[in-house]
């Protein structure tokens, strides 16, 4: 059973002038802290549902405004991206992480590192992929047993961390898949802390959290630079992510340095494995509380490939397999929230915003509004059959993101969380724990705060419950 995060219940009366956007006036000093803080999704879907599409509150001292006006979203992420960069507060405290990676890199160099990175997620990379994905996930399969109940969601934090390095590096890793393993559990678990920290603190201060983020980061970089100098190393050739950024020349014929290709290994490694992860473990979790609708999926997947392992080339004959992903990240984004800053003197929706009043866009509150979405609540892959997604108001839904810096890596998630999740249901069905309750819990991105437990049936093709 869900226990979802409920509207917050403390919204104090409003405070606005003409030409300020109106939100909740909050306490002194803290402002509307306690509140952000102890319900993010709740307080800000209430903050939506009561104030309109542009929302402002206080988080001690600080202004912060909250966006759901599609047509204002696709202005601050598109025709005017430039003049709203991303929100400094958090990725300054992960730089140490990250680096110059794809997700904190600005400007022309963030131009370039995209533009070399491209052809990694181009087609014909993509399909070199796709074995990985469907081998790495029988053998997940492998080790299931029916009338087991499992932590799906640390099944596929595993699983899509092997395919990632496996996409990543090409050779066989496991021994360094183990170890960056138990490092990205750390590096989350303290990541998880600082999205709600309102002020920062260095990494040098010995918090408990700190030090173990610092170490677990310092075994990540060891491998990733020993790999980095053994692949310059060798003259053999590898059709792999790694192989691609050693290889990519700019305009100028500069390649990457060490430094550059390891912050994007970096960025690939966490945001690649841990974005699948999640949109896998909720899909699953859906499925389990509504079994016709794992019996119509299972019914696709029988009808289009049977027995046999799933290809790339099946992906068309997967279209309810594909909506259902689709609508569970519509219900349950990995990325809950896009962060941006105004960067001088603006409006936006009719309403006066200063420089540097930094800008919350939440997926979580856009899926879920009744305006975009019949039933929002609900979960229903039907409802992109008829072409809801051509229908609805641009950035309306917007799991990847939107603009200049969608998610790069956005088509081979897709791809994975398809063929994985085929793999999975030719073998199992899942069937809810009603002894483990699943709760969503925003943090760099939308996890649950216990797993995902369910227990898995093997199931046979054609059988009465698909």
């Amino acid at each position: 059973m869900l226990k979802d995060s409920k509207p917050a219940s403390h919204l104090d009366r409003p405070v606005y002038t003409d030409t300020s956007p109106p939100g909740p006036k909050g306490w002194p000093l803290l402002g509307s802290l306690i509140g952000f803080a102890r319900d993010p999704l709740g307080f800000l879907t209430a903050c939506s549902r009561q104030y309109g599409d542009v929302v402002a509150f206080r988080t001690a001292g600080q202004l912060m405004l909250v966006l759901t006006c599609p047509r204002e979203i696709e202005r601050v992420l598109v025709k005017e991206h430039q003049n709203f960069p991303k929100n400094e507060h958090f990725w300054r405290q992960v730089t140490a992480l990250f680096g110059n990676g794809l997700l904190t890199s600005k400007g022309a160099f963030w131009q370039r590192q995209r533009r070399l990175a491209a052809p990694a997620f181009a087609g014909p990379m993509l399909a070199s992929y796709a074995d990985a994905m469907v081998r790495e996930s029988m053998l997940t399969a492998e080790g299931w047993r029916g009338g087991d109940v499992r932590d799906v969601h640390a099944d596929m934090m595993a699983l899509s961390l092997r395919i990632a390095a496996k996409a990543l590096f090409g050779t066989e890793v496991e021994e360094d898949v183990l170890v960056i393993d138990d490092a990205l559990n750390d590096i989350l678990a303290e990541l998880a802390s600082r999205v709600v920290r309102p002020i920062l603190i260095p990494d040098a201060v010995p918090l408990p959290g700190h030090v173990r983020y610092r170490r677990a980061l310092r075994r990540i970089d060891a491998i990733v630079a020993r790999i980095i100098a053994e692949r310059r190393s060798s003259s053999a050739t590898s059709a792999d992510f790694l192989s691609v950024l050693l290889r990519a020349r700019d305009e100028d014929g500069a390649a990457m340095s060490d430094q550059q290709v390891r912050d994007e290994v970096i960025t690939f490694l966490l945001a690649g494995h841990e974005t699948t992860a999640l949109v896998l473990s909720w899909t699953i979790h859906l499925l389990s509380c509504d079994p016709e609708i794992e019996r119509i999926l299972a019914a696709e997947i029988d009808d289009a490939i049977g027995r046999r392992a799933a290809t790339i080339e099946d992906l068309p004959r997967l279209r309810f397999t594909e909506h259902t992903i689709t609508e569970s990240m519509r219900l349950y984004p990995p990325a809950w929230a896009v962060g941006r800053e105004a960067r001088c003197d603006c409006q936006i929706g009719g309403f006066q915003v200063r420089a540097g009043t930094p800008i919350l866009i939440s997926p979580w509150v856009l899926h879920r509004d009744p305006r975009f979405f019949d039933e929002p609540e609900a979960f229903r892959p039907e409802r992109w059959h008829q072409g809801l997604a051509q229908r609805l108001p641009r950035f309306a839904y917007m799991p990847f993101g939107g603009g200049p810096r969608i998610c790069i890596g956005n088509r081979f998630a897709m791809i994975e969380a398809v063929l994985i999740l085929t793999t999975l249901i030719q073998r199992f069905r899942f069937i809810a724990d009603p002894k483990s309750p699943i709760v969503p819990i925003p943090s760099m991105t939308l996890r649950p705060r216990r797993g995902v437990c369910v227990m898995v049936e093997r199931r046979e093709m054609n059988s009465p419950y698909g």
